[in-house]
């Protein structure tokens, strides 16, 4: 053995890949929706936009846990802009990635010079990383980069919005006049901090909902604006429904007005737009 070979194999060791990714090698890819960008880079802890430096196939001996009609590589990139770590980082990274083989069963090629955004964890050796999904790859473009530097300023900020794990309890108020009410539905968040809904009806005007990240709602409350973190964390986590438990202090009467109250934060959302498998 070589001593670039008994490297290399060394390296293969350290750095376990993603499972294959099911679809081409990333060059040509359609952009990646802002959710599915949203749930590679919360999820990361390396965010870098990287150029390719050097590519080499692995062979299948030497590619364990390789699915059928998928090839591995192993990759050097060099870092051009570090987006987020929790450590330095050298210059040059070393990565494996599986992607689908060509129709003779040739493994892909990634061009020298090719530039890719990498989501990322540390892996065991001083410059390598692991990526942290099948298509933690992405192609990079101005576009991508942007927005993904604008998921991690989010995230990183202190008004963050928490992570939610379920829906609370939902209260219905009918107001003075006939059209006129308040529904305030509470979610549960991974930190306990409280968010909650808020809808108001009045008689000929179009109902009104806000988001609340506090005890309070205030006037400044709002819908979140869609490709943001706060409207991705609802839209990518509410049911279509509301559970039961959360209409339990609710008057029977009252349930259907909340039921549509709700209907209406959830269409006014969107789809969470997630492709990825």
């Amino acid at each position: 053995m070589s001593i670039r070979t008994f490297w290399l194999a060394l390296a293969l060791a350290a750095l376990p890949a993603a499972a294959p990714l099911p679809t081409d090698s990333g060059a040509n890819s359609a952009p990646m929706g802002y959710s599915d960008l949203a749930d590679l880079a919360l999820a990361a802890p390396v965010a870098a936009h990287v150029r390719v430096a050097r590519a080499v196939a692995v062979r299948n001996e030497q590619a364990a846990g390789l699915r059928p009609g998928t090839a591995r590589l192993y990759v050097e990139a060099e870092v051009i802009a570090l987006i987020r770590s929790p450590g330095p980082l050298p210059s040059r990274l070393a990565y494996v990635v599986d992607l689908p083989a060509d129709s003779r069963g040739k493994p892909p090629k990634l061009r020298k010079g090719a530039e890719f955004l990498l989501l990322a964890a540390a892996a065991v050796r001083p410059g390598e990383v692991r990526l942290i999904a099948p298509d933690a790859q992405i192609p990079y473009s101005p576009e991508a980069a942007e927005r993904l530097r604008a998921i991690v300023r989010e995230a990183g900020g202190a008004a963050a919005p928490p992570r939610i794990t379920g829906i609370g309890k939902a209260f219905h108020v009918p107001g003075a006049i006939p059209g006129e009410s308040e529904t305030q539905i509470f979610l549960q968040t991974a930190d306990q901090r409280p968010i909650s809904l808020t809808v108001l009806r009045r008689p000929g005007q179009t109902p009104q909902w806000a988001v609340a990240l506090g005890e309070i709602v205030d006037e400044a409350a709002a819908a979140p604006k869609p490709g943001t973190l706060l409207w991705y964390r609802l839209a990518c986590t509410l049911p279509p429904r509301l559970p039961a438990q959360s209409l339990a202090d609710v008057d029977p009467a009252q349930v259907p007005a909340v039921e549509a109250d709700y209907r209406l934060v959830v269409d006014q959302l969107g789809p969470c737009g997630r492709t990825r498998r």
